[in-house]
C-alpha cells in the first residue's frame, strides 16, 4: 500500500509542477509520476526534507523540485524539435 500511495503523491507533486509551469497539458499521468518522483528527489537533495510531508516525500522542496525538472525537460525538448 505504501507503494501506491507513493505514485499517488508523486503524480500529484508532477501535475502541481506541471500546472505551475504551464507545460502540464502535454504530459500524461506517468510523466507526472515519473517526473513527481524524481522531483522529489531533486528536491530532497538540493534544499533538504523541511516542511510538511506525506509519503515521505517532504512536499515543497518536492515540488520546488519537480518544477526544475519540468522547465528543464521542456527546454530541452523544445530545442531538439527546432
Amino acid at each position: 500500500m505504501g507503494l501506491i500511495w507513493t505514485l499517488i503523491v508523486g503524480a500529484v507533486i508532477g501535475a502541481i509542477a506541471g500546472a505551475i509551469t504551464s507545460r502540464g497539458a502535454a504530459m500524461g499521468w506517468i510523466s507526472n509520476i515519473i517526473a513527481g518522483l524524481i522531483g522529489s528527489w531533486l528536491g530532497e537533495s538540493l534544499l533538504g526534507s523541511w516542511g510538511p510531508s506525506l509519503a515521505g516525500m517532504a512536499l515543497i522542496p518536492s515540488i520546488i523540485g519537480a518544477i526544475v525538472l519540468v522547465l528543464i525537460v521542456s527546454w530541452i525538448t523544445s530545442r531538439t524539435n527546432k
